[in-house]
C-alpha cells in the first residue's frame, strides 16, 4: 500500500513517515520546507533503513499533485500540510486561510479526479475552544478562539460534507492535543527557528542557554499548581495513532473524529521539574501575566480512539522530556 504524506518532513509528518514505513508501507512525501528542513528526508531513510519517493512543492499546486497521481499508485493520503502558529495566525488572517483551505481543496479534488478516496486528517484540540467539562470527548461543542483553529473545524466540515456527497469515501480526523518528544534515534524533533511558540522547544532553548529564562503565563489559574494545565502525548506515540487511523480508512468507509493524548494533564511546572529532573538542568522561569484567550485546562478523553483504532498513548511524561533534549543535543553537535 502506498500512502501520500502531504509536510511529510514537518515534525508530526517526519515521525509519521518513519512509523509509516517500519510498518512496511511505501510513502511518498510533498513538502515546501516552508516549516521544515530537506536534512529530515536523509534522516527518515537513516532511521528506517529504507527508500521512498519525494516531491519538493506546494499542495496548493493541482498541476504537481496530478503528476504524483498519475506517477504513483497512491491508496489513501494523510494530510500535515498546513500552517500551524496560533499567534502568527491571528497576525496574518488571510495567510492562514490561503494556504490551510487551499491546500486541502486542491488535495481532495485530485484525489476525487483519480478515485482515491481515503484520507486521514491532521486536525487539532483547538477545535473545541473553551471546554465546558473535562475530560473532553468528541461530542463536545465545537468553537475557535483563533484563525488557525477556525481553518481546522472548517476543514473538518468541508471533510463532513465530502463524506456526505459520496459514502465510499474513508475520512478519519485526529485532533491533536499537545505533542511533544522527539524520536529515540535524536534525529528528528522539534526545533523551531527564533523564540518558540509551545512550550517544550521553549524549556530546551533555555536549558541549552539560547535563551535566558522561560515565560510562565500566569501562576493563578484554576489548577493544583496555578499553571495552566495540557495533555502533553509524545511525537512517536501521536505518529502511531495515524498508522491506526490509515489502517482503519484503508478496510472500511465513513468519516469520524478521534482524539489523540492520554487523558492526563500536566501543569507547566510539572513539565518543567521533570524537565530538569531527568535531564539533569537547570530551567530559569518567571511567572508574567496570563496570555489572552489561554484557558485553565484542557485534557482528552481518547477512549474512543483505543476502541475504534486500537490505538492508545504508552509512553510517559519522563520520556518526553528525555527525548526532546537528547534531540536537541544531537542536533547542535
Amino acid at each position: 500500500m502506498k500512502i501520500l504524506v502531504t509536510g511529510g518532513c514537518g515534525y508530526i509528518g517526519s515521525h509519521t513517515c518513519v512509523e509509516l514505513l517500519d510498518a512496511n508501507y511505501e510513502i511518498v512525501v510533498i513538502d515546501n520546507f516552508s516549516n521544515s528542513k530537506p536534512d529530515v528526508i536523509d534522516k527518515i531513510k537513516q532511521i528506517t533503513g529504507k527508500d521512498f519517493t519525494f516531491y519538493e512543492g506546494d499542495v496548493q499546486d493541482k498541476e504537481l499533485l496530478n503528476k504524483i497521481f498519475k506517477e504513483n499508485k497512491i491508496d489513501a493520503a494523510i494530510h500535515f500540510a498546513g500552517f500551524k502558529a496560533v499567534g502568527e495566525s491571528v497576525a496574518k488572517p488571510l495567510m492562514y486561510y490561503r494556504n490551510n483551505l487551499d491546500t486541502t481543496l486542491s488535495l481532495l479534488e485530485v484525489m476525487n479526479d483519480h478515485n482515491c478516496k481515503k484520507i486521514v486528517f491532521s486536525s487539532s484540540a483547538t477545535v473545541y475552544g473553551k471546554p465546558d467539562t473535562l475530560p473532553i470527548k468528541e461530542t463536545a461543542p465545537l468553537s475557535t478562539t483563533n484563525p488557525y483553529g477556525t481553518t481546522k473545524l472548517m476543514i473538518e466540515d468541508i471533510l463532513r460534507d465530502v463524506y456526505k456527497s459520496d459514502n465510499t469515501w474513508s475520512i478519519a480526523i485526529l485532533r491533536y492535543f499537545n505533542p511533544i518528544g522527539a524520536h529515540k534515534s535524536g534525529l528528528i524533533g522539534e526545533n523551531p527557528n527564533g523564540i518558540p511558540n509551545n512550550l517544550m522547544p521553549y524549556i530546551v532553548k533555555v536549558a541549552t542557554h539560547e535563551l535566558d529564562h522561560l515565560n510562565v503565563f500566569g501562576n493563578d489559574y484554576n489548577t493544583k499548581d496555578g499553571t495552566g494545565v495540557r495533555d502533553y502525548i509524545h511525537v512517536v506515540d501521536l505518529a502511531k495513532g495515524h498508522i491506526s487511523a490509515i489502517n482503519y480508512v484503508l478496510n472500511h468507509t465513513g468519516c469520524d473524529t478521534y482524539n489523540l493524548g492520554t487523558g492526563h494533564g500536566y501543569s507547566v511546572l510539572d513539565l518543567v521539574n521533570t524537565f530538569k529532573e531527568v535531564n539533569h538542568v537547570e530551567v530559569a522561569y518567571q511567572i508574567t501575566d496570563r496570555r489572552p484567550g489561554d484557558i485553565d485546562a484542557c485534557y482528552a478523553d481518547p477512549s474512543k480512539a483505543k476502541e475504534i483504532l486500537n490505538w492508545e498513548a504508552n509512553l510517559e511524561i519522563e520520556e518526553m522530556c528525555k527525548d526532546a533534549y537528547n534531540f536537541v543535543q544531537k542536533d547542535n553537535n
